[in-house]
């Protein structure tokens, strides 16, 4: 064991986990206000249910060795994960604990991120329900594809990883694809909110929107670099590559705004900050800084102008995770095939560095593979739990507001008793002022 990896990767690991709180807060400050708790709640479920299945299944699932095909770990070998408390257990040069936890908050931020294309008008209880089954049948699996590598000791692991042999460092397409095709499934089946398009809902609280930015910014260098499973060379090439991927998306996105609409908004640069966050996700280990820039600024591009898909194609997607996501993840992956570079750590060349079509066949295999099983399987878990226990909030309950009648709350108190009975003696003593002066 090194100690130097190993405390890079717990520490990565807390960054990633403060990831989930940050989504909360972004999505949080998109939505209503009378929306906002139910918001952070999705995201915060998401926390407890993924990770109390992780440790019954979900590690064995995705890094188990394989069952067959490439399709899925082992559900039983690591149950409790008693197996791999010892000093023995190592994974690479960190404690394969160490592992286990940094890949637990993969898990979670993933389920976390489709809660957004359905904001304002989902059931609470009904989506704990879908995030559980969903990580299952959906994320588990997806991670032994992508993350899953064949080892020394004769662990076989996924198909995408190890047979294919596409490139995807971080998540691109088991995190952001995966995630932004069960956003699509999910706003099909909900259906719009009452009044859109015409009544889009305006973000209530643009600095939450901010903040939350800033946070998965901060979280997304241990969700990156982290990935390295080290602190070497490789962490710093996907460091600074994430960063500067991150600054060319967000100039990219308001240059669009800037052409489009006559001005840069504070959403579309929090808005581009993610895009690049998600394109740089899977590419950040097989580009150059310069690569890394195109990368990011192509996406944000091309994601300004996605995210107005859905009023042309009618599906609600509430806060645009199929517009960044999808679309983001997909971008990324693709344009490894394209600006790999044999230079960076991956050591790959993509087209435009005399690689040839070779690796971007592979990235676009990869891509397809888990957008369709992830929107396939999507569907019909969210028809299966609208059918058994109902999904959507009614109307009434949307009218009156989600964190209400889901939670018996209200994210802002205005005029409560005490600020009511200090304006009702204030305006008293005004009122005798005013008495005062006029005899």
């Amino acid at each position: 064991m090194n100690s130097g990896d190993t405390a890079w990767v717990l520490v990565s690991a807390a960054m990633v986990l403060l990831m989930t709180p940050g989504l909360a807060f972004f999505y949080g400050g998109m939505v209503r206000s009378r929306g906002v708790l139910n918001m952070l709640m999705m995201s915060l479920g998401s926390i407890g249910v993924v990770g109390v299945l992780w440790v019954l299944l979900g590690y064995s699932m995705a890094f188990g060795n394989d069952v067959g095909l490439g399709l899925l770990g082992n559900p039983a070998e690591f149950f409790g994960l008693s197996q791999v408390l010892g000093e023995d257990a190592i994974s690479g040069t960190i404690p394969t604990m160490a592992f286990v936890g940094f890949q637990a908050m993969f898990a979670i931020i993933t389920v976390a991120l489709i809660s957004g294309a359905i904001a304002d008008r989902a059931r609470f209880g009904p989506w704990l329900l879908f995030a559980g089954l969903w990580a299952i049948l959906v994320y588990f699996p997806v991670a032994h594809w992508v993350f899953a590598f064949d080892s020394d000791s004769g662990t076989v692991g996924g198909w995408i990883a190890n047979r294919l042999a596409a490139i995807d460092f971080a998540g691109g397409t088991a995190v952001h694809i995966n995630a932004g095709a069960a956003a699509l499934a999910l706003a099909l089946v909900l259906g719009k909110r009452t009044g859109w398009p015409k009544d889009p809902g305006k973000p209530h609280n643009l600095p939450f929107v901010v903040l939350g930015a800033g946070l998965l910014w901060f979280g997304w260098f241990g969700f990156n670099a982290g990935s390295a499973l080290s602190a070497g060379t490789s962490a710093a090439v996907v460091l600074v590559n994430t960063l500067v991927a991150t600054c060319g998306a967000m100039l990219a996105w308001l240059l669009v705004e800037r052409i489009r609409d006559g001005h840069a908004t504070t959403l579309g640069a929090a808005s581009g900050i993610v895009a690049g966050l998600v394109a740089i996700t899977p590419a950040c280990s097989s580009v150059t800084p310069l690569g890394a820039i195109a990368v990011g600024a192509i996406t944000g591009a091309v994601c300004a102008l996605a995210v107005s898909l859905k009023y042309k194609f009618g599906y609600d997607d509430s806060l645009d995770v199929v517009g960044v996501h999808l679309v983001g993840g997909l971008m990324g992956t693709l344009l490894i095939g394209l600006f790999a570079s044999s230079a960076a750590p991956a050591g790959v060349a993509g087209l435009f560095y005399g690689g040839g079509l070779d690796q971007l066949w592979r990235q676009a295999v990869g891509a397809a593979a888990v957008l369709v099983y992830s929107f396939v399987l999507s569907l019909v878990l969210a028809l299966l739990v609208k059918a058994v226990v109902g999904f959507r909030a009614s109307a009434e309950d949307e009218a009156v507001g989600i964190d209400e009648t889901e939670h018996a709350e209200t994210a802002y108190h205005f005029g409560d008793d005490r600020s009511a009975r200090r304006s009702s003696v204030s305006a008293d003593e005004v009122e005798r002022k005013l008495e005062g002066s006029r005899a």
